[in-house]
């Protein structure tokens, strides 16, 4: 039976609410392929909670929305479920829900359909006027 002076607050279990660090989220559910790489991010103000750059250190719990700058796109992810550990990909879906728009998906589409110059195998190093018909290649196109 809790004594007199205990809160309310003080008697409910610590394990409705589990929380776990920002930079460990999002190295566990394959964000960031290194917890360096989230604790950096973190660190320079690519991961936000409602528009307020997060220390990777701070807690996160089940239903918050975080927003991560990769590169020029802007994910957005729902914490499902706090998570310490890293795991497999098939099991990601359970700890978040991405939340990207499409329109920030397609920013990455022109980057996709960039043609790559190929040259055929064994043919060796390309030659200054080789060298110089690619440049041309990739400029007027």
């Amino acid at each position: 039976m809790p004594s007199a002076n205990q809160s309310p607050k003080a008697q409910v279990s610590t394990d409705d609410k589990k929380k776990c660090r920002v930079d460990q989220w999002l190295w566990a559910v394959r964000i960031y392929k290194t917890r360096s790489l989230a604790s950096e991010a973190c660190r320079t103000s690519r991961v936000k909670q409602d528009d307020i750059a997060v220390k990777p250190s701070r807690l996160v719990a089940g239903g918050e929305i975080l927003t991560v700058r990769k590169g020029m796109v802007t994910h957005r992810y729902r914490v499902i479920q706090p998570l310490e550990k890293r795991v497999g990909p098939p099991l990601v879906p359970e700890y978040m829900e991405d939340l990207t728009p499409q329109g920030e998906l397609d920013k990455l589409l022109p980057l996709k359909s960039i043609p790559v110059a190929l040259r055929e195998r064994g043919t060796g190093r390309p030659t200054k006027k080789d060298r110089r018909d690619m440049d041309d290649w990739r400029n007027d196109g």
